[in-house]
């Protein structure tokens, strides 16, 4: 006489339920990555306008422009940021350059994912040069 065969595995109900669990952090993940690499760009572009040879006696006027012209080369959507989340603070002979800027990106049905980024680069740093 064989003994009680025991099922092993998921039921249907047990697979549709971690579905839906994956399927929401995946939702997730694809409207999260995007505004967090926008992010990486705009560092990068930062970094680009701190590396330009005389970043530290450049205009504000200058930097913002630059700056922007980065933008476009780090696929940063153009209203991505506002003019007023660009400054340019100068003390004596140093240079900093901020970017502050809030991004909502639609989630479900009235719901909105809300990333507030604010980044600083000494413009007058030379690292090592």
């Amino acid at each position: 006489m064989t003994g009680n065969k025991r099922s092993r595995g998921i039921t249907l109900i047990g697979f549709l339920m971690l579905l839906c669990v994956v399927g929401f952090f995946g939702y997730l993940a694809m409207r999260l990555i995007p505004m967090y690499s926008e992010y990486m760009g705009v560092v990068k572009a930062m970094e680009l306008v701190k590396a330009e040879p005389n970043a530290a006696n450049m205009s504000p006027e200058q930097v913002r422009q630059t700056l922007i012209f980065k933008f476009d080369t780090q696929y940063v959507a153009d209203d991505a940021i506002p003019p007023q989340g660009i400054r340019v603070v100068r003390q004596g002979s140093a240079s900093t350059l901020t970017v502050t800027y809030e991004r909502r990106v639609p989630f479900v049905y009235n719901l909105e994912l809300v990333g507030t980024f604010e980044k600083s680069v000494n413009l007058s740093a030379t690292d090592g040069l």
